[in-house]
């Protein structure tokens, strides 16, 4: 389906390339080398190449609202890949931060649930509580069982604790999460 000229935001490739820092998005010529490395590509909607090319045509609405971006691992295969040098993790995470700013959410709901109670943990206690992460997560999303067999396993194995470990300067933290909430 074509998209109309309504629909282009011709300012959308300069501005993503502005704030993720990549003025080489342009150059860009799909050869492809930063999907065929992505161990999540098999789960977007639009491949790391494609999320690339969108910007380049400047349809802003496609890109945000896409899976694609919430899917992204950030493990930077793609960007060791490119022969273009872009950085495509950074231009995800980017593309992650302008959604969210805009309300557009919905695609990766989970994933902004899940890092919000990342983040919730690791602002009470210095670093993640993996077995309470997960458990909200899970009662969150209206499945609080999901995940009980591979707990076990893990509590068994010791890998999982039943109470958080609280580094011991917890207000140094707090200081950096009021920090970025000013900045």
């Amino acid at each position: 389906m074509l998209l109309g000229k309504s629909q282009i935001d011709p300012g959308f490739l300069a501005s993503t390339a502005r704030a993720s820092g990549q003025d080489t998005l342009s150059h860009c010529y799909q050869c492809g080398k930063c999907t065929a490395g992505c161990p999540t590509a098999f789960a977007m909607d639009y491949k790391p190449n494609q999320i690339i090319r969108l910007l380049q045509l400047g349809h802003k609405e496609k890109a945000l609202g896409s899976r694609a971006i919430w899917v992204c691992a950030g493990c930077f295969t793609c960007t060791t890949r490119c022969p273009c040098g872009i950085d495509i993790a950074q231009v995800m995470d980017n593309l992650r931060i302008v959604a969210r700013q805009e309300g557009r959410t919905g695609q990766g709901k989970r994933a902004v649930l899940f890092n919000e109670l990342f983040l919730r943990s690791v602002r009470r206690n210095g670093r993640v509580f993996e077995t309470g992460v997960v458990a909200a997560f899970n009662l969150k999303i209206g499945k609080p069982l999901h995940d009980t067999e591979l707990a076990r396993f893990m509590l068994k194995g010791r890998k999982l604790r039943f109470v958080p470990v609280r580094i011991r300067k917890t207000a140094e933290m707090a200081g950096l999460f009021a920090k970025r909430k000013k900045g």
